[in-house]
């Protein structure tokens, strides 16, 4: 999930929040989870808006 952090560049605890509530896919390896790629590009695809 750091990779994931570092790419949003966001905390490590968002990207648990999110992988946790659901908003972004995400598959369990034993204890930890990994986050695909594409699910990391559909999140912040989704997740734009427009600034005026």
């Amino acid at each position: 999930m750091a990779e994931v952090a570092a790419i949003m560049r966001v905390s490590k605890m968002t990207v648990h929040r999110l992988v946790h509530g659901g908003e972004m896919a995400a598959v369990r390896v034993g204890r930890s989870f990994r986050v695909p790629e594409p699910a990391v590009r559909d999140y912040l695809s989704g997740a734009r808006t427009d600034v005026a």
